[in-house]
């Protein structure tokens, strides 16, 4: 299912009813200035409507286990977060990792994912927003879960 007109990013993202399975792959190929960059994913657990209300119905499954999260650059580098998806009803920005760009004029080719493969139930109620690439330092600013307090509570992990 596809939401329209919600109030994410775009103007419409996609709602997982329910699933067995999940597996969110994307690449880009772009142009950075030489720094340190951050990836994220923005999810969010309850569907959300036009005028910002929160349906937490059918969020089932997610904590259970992990979801992983992962990027990988064309000249090898290589980052894996698992965490454990909640903060029901509000968006979140998961940290996959961070990627140096050393050489401003090359393009850059990153792929990413998130999966949850676990098909001994289902999951559901879950909002894929978007991704955001930012220079790290932009991205500490950011509310999300791989920061030390919510590393606790919510059992992130990176390698």
């Amino acid at each position: 299912m596809f939401l329209v007109g919600c109030s994410c990013r775009f103007q419409t993202v996609a709602y997982l009813q329910q699933i067995w399975w999940l597996e969110v792959d994307g690449e880009v190929e772009l142009q950075f200035p030489s720094r340190t960059y951050s990836l994220f994913f923005r999810l969010h657990l309850g569907r959300v409507g036009k005028r910002l209300r929160r349906n937490s119905e059918n969020i089932h499954g997610w904590d259970l286990n992990p979801a992983q999260f992962q990027l990988k650059t064309h000249d090898g580098q290589h980052a894996v977060s698992r965490c454990m998806l909640g903060d029901l009803g509000n968006s979140v920005h998961y940290r996959v990792g961070d990627f140096i760009v050393e050489e401003p004029n090359a393009l850059t080719r990153i792929r990413f994912s998130l999966t949850q493969i676990d098909c001994t139930h289902t999951k559901g109620g879950l909002c894929v927003d978007s991704v955001l690439i930012c220079p790290s330092n932009v991205g500490k600013d950011l509310c999300y879960v791989d920061n030390e307090a919510r590393k606790k509570v919510l059992g992130c992990r990176t390698t």
